[in-house]
């Protein structure tokens, strides 16, 4: 899953600035509750794509007062998001053609 949470997390970012907890509570929103993930799992995955310069932190206050670590994405990101949205459109439109081949009669 970690793999895969990359693309979707560069997908956040694209639109907008966020920290790791707004974007677990977007990830369950858009999945109708049914991606759960948890911050153990989000926040290595933050780490990588920050030390492959595909996102920048950066700390500042929230509304409330309290520091937080944003997250932006990089032109580097950007560049790596069309690369894998390639990729994963490719694997999906390849997944529906194998998907909707005629069962084989033979077994």
């Amino acid at each position: 899953m970690a793999s895969s949470l990359a693309p979707i997390v560069l997908m956040i970012l694209r639109r907008q600035e966020s920290y790791g907890y707004q974007i677990i509570q977007e990830l369950r929103e858009k999945s109708g509750n049914k991606l759960e993930v948890a911050e153990g799992t989000l926040y290595p995955v933050l780490k990588k794509m920050e030390a492959k310069d595909w996102i920048e932190g950066f700390w500042k206050k929230s509304e409330a007062g309290r520091e937080r670590k944003y997250y932006q994405i990089t032109t580097k990101g950007k560049q790596e998001l069309e690369e894998q949205y390639s990729q994963l459109n490719f694997i999906n439109e390849l997944i529906y053609k194998l998907w909707n081949l005629p069962l084989s009669t033979s077994n």
